[in-house]
């Protein structure tokens, strides 16, 4: 059996590739090169159909919303185009299920607004692709001005939250959140995914 525990990101037609890849790399493959790997990465989508994302990656999910398994260590919502639909919807309660369980969740871009059209950003630091989104999510739902911090990824309890551009410090905060290794090993993850081979 495996001991490694799953990390399940979400998917939808028309996800942001970029914004996930860094992150499941690093959980999949170990922070730094030979070091401990503590997690599996799975996907789920509204099926098991393939989902594409806005770069024309065909990707095969592990599990539908209807059959992901419950033993897992945090949800992760991929932002993207279609997190404003109805194929969309169902993922609230799981992401209501998942805080309820005590399990990390992570929300990128869309993926963010989404969370503050259902509430779930009101009792939490927070952030996302600007406060005039969120409130336009939101309406009024959204009761947690507030609590808005202009960051590229904002940490608070359980939830991890991160504009479209933030991918790297979404990440960071994730491994972070997820123990994945020291801060310290993280933080020269960032670093040199920041700041590259050549320091100018």
């Amino acid at each position: 059996m495996n001991s490694k525990q799953k990390v399940l990101f979400v998917l939808l037609d028309e996800y942001t590739d970029w914004e996930g890849a860094f992150l499941s790399t690093a959980l999949h493959v170990g922070v730094i090169p030979g070091s401990e790997v503590k997690y599996r990465v799975y996907t789920v989508a509204p099926t098991q159909e393939a989902v594409c994302s806005i770069g024309g990656y065909r990707t095969l999910p592990d599990f539908s919303f209807a059959n992901m398994p419950d033993d897992y260590a945090a949800l992760v919502l991929i932002g993207g185009n279609k997190w404003d639909t109805p194929e969309a919807e169902p993922v609230a309660s799981l992401v209501q299920e998942a805080l309820n369980a005590g399990k990390i969740v992570g929300a990128i871009c869309n993926g963010a607004s989404f969370l503050c059209s259902h509430g779930l950003l009101n009792n939490v630091r927070h952030t996302g692709n600007g406060l005039d989104q969120l409130k336009k999510w939101g309406g009024s739902r959204y009761t947690n001005a507030e609590g808005y911090v202009d960051a590229q990824a904002v940490r608070d309890g359980n939830i991890v939250t991160a504009n479209g551009v933030g991918h790297l410090e979404f990440t960071r905060e994730m491994l972070l959140a997820l123990k994945a290794n020291s801060s310290e090993k993280i933080d020269n993850w960032y670093d040199f995914y920041k700041n590259g081979f050549v320091r100018k």
